[in-house]
């Protein structure tokens, strides 16, 4: 006899659509059993990881078979060092969607109240109802966070409340005055978590650091990733950043070694690797550009490009453009799980990758 799980699953899971990653390359070559595929869907470091961090990987292999240290004291002490911080206001996380997961177990919950804008990363929402918390979604503007339509969602209920500066996936930023204000506005009760996952590969002068209002606002949660700029994707490993008691109430949930060794070293090398940092934000501001200029010749509507990606639309045509690019060997992501059926996002790639796909992308348009 076959059991109905979802009967005993908690309340909120029944309806939960799981979150729907980009293609990967093995999966798209296995399927039409083609070769060298190029993957511009999910926001990853096309340089790879820092030969500092290789190296480091290298030299701690023989020690795999002890545990990590849970609390990564080595990479707590320079991240602390980097951001003039106390070690304390660090917790890290099986990636920094980790991080936003843990804030969700320790604060939201039935009763609870979380509050995302639409388009917003989905892993907001799906980790929000999971917990049996109401997802309270204000409608964007500009495809951007509407900050008065959130602030007009908060309520005695409200435990968090979601930011992503830039957006993922489409783009859009918010000034420092704003977000500013925006915080200030947000009751003690409320937490808000504050995602900054591109900080790194941000070249507007006028992009605010979230780390300068922690300070100030004692219910801020900063996170960041080794994923994207650091090119650590595979390792999983990112960090929040908020006050001390913030911090050991998260803590609490934390599993004791959720960061493996080797994402440890690797994440520790590669913040000193400020070379391959250097070479990695040229070569995004470079062919960010040649994408958009790109994307521009085929009178496409293009969202902000921001980060390491940019979002355009295809009217009418998002998902035939989408199959048409993966028959062709070139993995973009489709925006239809958020609502977006016309839209597409791609990720800066090397010079010949983004050829490739604005290639393809003619001859499919």
């Amino acid at each position: 006899m076959t059991l109905n799980f979802l009967e005993y699953a908690v309340p909120g899971v029944a309806n939960l659509r799981p979150y729907q990653p980009g293609k990967p390359l093995a999966e798209l070559e296995r399927e039409l059993g083609i070769r060298d595929a190029i993957k511009l869907a999910s926001n990853e470091n096309p340089l790879g990881p820092s030969p500092l961090a290789l190296a480091a990987i290298r030299d701690a292999l023989p020690d795999l078979a002890l545990y990590p240290e849970g609390g990564a004291p080595e990479l707590r002490a320079r991240l602390a060092q980097i951001h003039d911080l106390d070690p304390r206001q660090f917790i890290f996380g099986n990636g920094s969607d980790q991080v936003i997961e843990m804030a969700v177990r320790t604060f939201a919950g039935p009763g609870t109240e979380v509050i995302v804008s639409q388009y917003a990363f989905a892993a907001y929402a799906i980790a929000a109802q999971a917990s049996g918390a109401t997802v309270r979604t204000a409608p964007a503007q500009n495809y951007g966070h509407d900050l008065d339509a959130m602030a007009a969602l908060l309520s005695e209920q409200t435990r968090l409340v979601f930011i992503a500066n830039p957006n993922n996936p489409t783009g859009t930023q918010l000034s420092g005055a704003a977000l500013e204000t925006f915080i200030d506005s947000v009751p003690a009760h409320a937490l808000v978590v504050l995602d900054e996952a591109y900080l790194e590969l941000m070249d507007d002068e006028n992009y605010p650091d979230g780390r300068q209002w922690l300070g100030r606002f004692s219910n801020l949660l900063v996170t960041r990733t080794f994923s994207k700029a650091y090119g650590l994707a595979g390792l999983r490993c990112g960090y929040g950043m908020g006050h001390p008691d913030l911090i050991a109430v998260l803590e609490r949930v934390r599993q004791p070694f959720n960061i493996n060794s080797l994402a440890q070293v690797a994440a520790h090398a590669a913040l000193l690797d400020t070379r391959h940092l250097e070479a990695t934000r040229v070569n995004n501001r470079q062919e960010r550009q040649v994408l958009a200029e790109g994307l521009d010749k085929f009178g496409l509507t293009i969202l902000p490009p921001a980060g390491n990606f940019t979002a355009f639309a295809v009217p009418g045509g998002g998902q035939r453009v989408y199959s048409a690019l993966l028959q062709r060997g070139v993995i973009v992501r489709p925006l239809s799980p958020y609502g977006m059926p016309d839209h597409l996002r791609v990720s800066v790639g090397l010079p010949v990758e983004n050829q490739r796909f604005l290639k393809m992308l003619g001859e499919v348009l």
